[in-house]
């Protein structure tokens, strides 16, 4: 089979990420925003679990279920060993099928090289009937800095922001992942910034820069001319807004009881009806 292509650098990610992590809280705006959103996705499921996976951990805000074992693992040596946790990328994940009945990923997962491929090894690392909630920055995200970075230069134009997942695709990943009761829905965060370096400060900060594997440095003309343009767009009280999209995942491993409820009701063979994992809700 051959081997999805390499589009980000894998060890250009971890040094950014270990260069964000000590001030990281300064940053962490959009990750709390997404944990915040996890929070409320979990606080709906009614059942225990024992064994969470924090995938992507950053500096370990993600607060697991009470009573919960939690594994922390993480891009960054830094973060993953403030964590205690494992350094490691999320396409090569080191733990044994069904060793965890949730995993949460708020934040790495739109600069992993094999996406499908994590995707796949997440629903392994489930046992059946377990949980998968994610969230990351989806398309749309950053449209402002792209686009001062683009009339900037505008002669020689360069790529500076990775492609990024729209929801719909985001749902198709879980599906053919193998998760029953796939959903992907997003969220917009507008923010207003006084000037660029602020925003790039906060990009950089959320170990959210450039690590495509064909980038070339910003020169200080470039910059220049695109601080300017950022400024042009700026309100009437001197600020210029900035959106982040997140994308919110949700997905159930695949159970024996979940496949015969399935086979046993032809109503629910194109998925208009599927039934909920017990214990999920009242």
């Amino acid at each position: 089979m051959t081997s999805p292509p390499e589009i980000f650098d894998r060890a250009a990610r971890r040094r950014r990420r270990d260069r964000a992590a000590p001030a990281f809280r300064d940053h962490d705006f959009v990750r709390a925003v997404m944990l915040d959103g996890i929070e409320e996705r979990l606080s709906a499921v009614l059942r225990g679990f024992d064994d969470v996976l924090d995938l992507g951990c950053f500096d370990a805000g993600f607060a697991p279920p009470a009573g919960a074992r939690v594994a922390r693992f993480d891009p960054g040596f830094g973060f993953a060993k403030a964590a205690h946790g494992v350094q490691g990328d999320e396409d090569r994940l080191p733990f044994a099928d069904a060793s965890f009945d949730l995993v949460a990923a708020a934040g790495t997962l739109d600069t992993v090289n094999d996406l499908p491929g994590a995707m796949t090894l997440v629903r392994r690392v489930l046992r059946p009937g377990g949980l998968f909630l994610g969230a990351f920055l989806g398309a749309g995200s950053l449209t402002t800095l792209r686009a001062v970075l683009r009339e900037a230069e505008a002669e020689r134009p360069a790529v500076r922001v990775h492609p990024q997942i729209e929801v719909r695709s985001a749902g198709d990943l879980l599906l053919r992942a193998g998760f029953r009761l796939p959903v992907a829905d997003g969220e917009t965060l507008t923010v207003r910034y006084a000037t660029l370096g602020r925003l790039l400060d906060d990009v950089r900060g959320m170990a959210a820069g450039n690590v495509l594997r064909d980038r070339s440095p910003l020169t200080r003309g470039t910059l220049a001319r695109a601080a300017a343009a950022f400024a042009d767009r700026a309100d009437a009280d001197g600020r210029t807004s900035e959106q982040f999209e997140l994308v919110f995942l949700t997905g159930w491993a695949p159970s024996p009881e979940h496949d015969a409820d399935r086979r046993a009701s032809p109503a629910q063979a194109n998925g208009s009806a599927l039934p909920r994992p017990a214990g999920r809700f009242d």
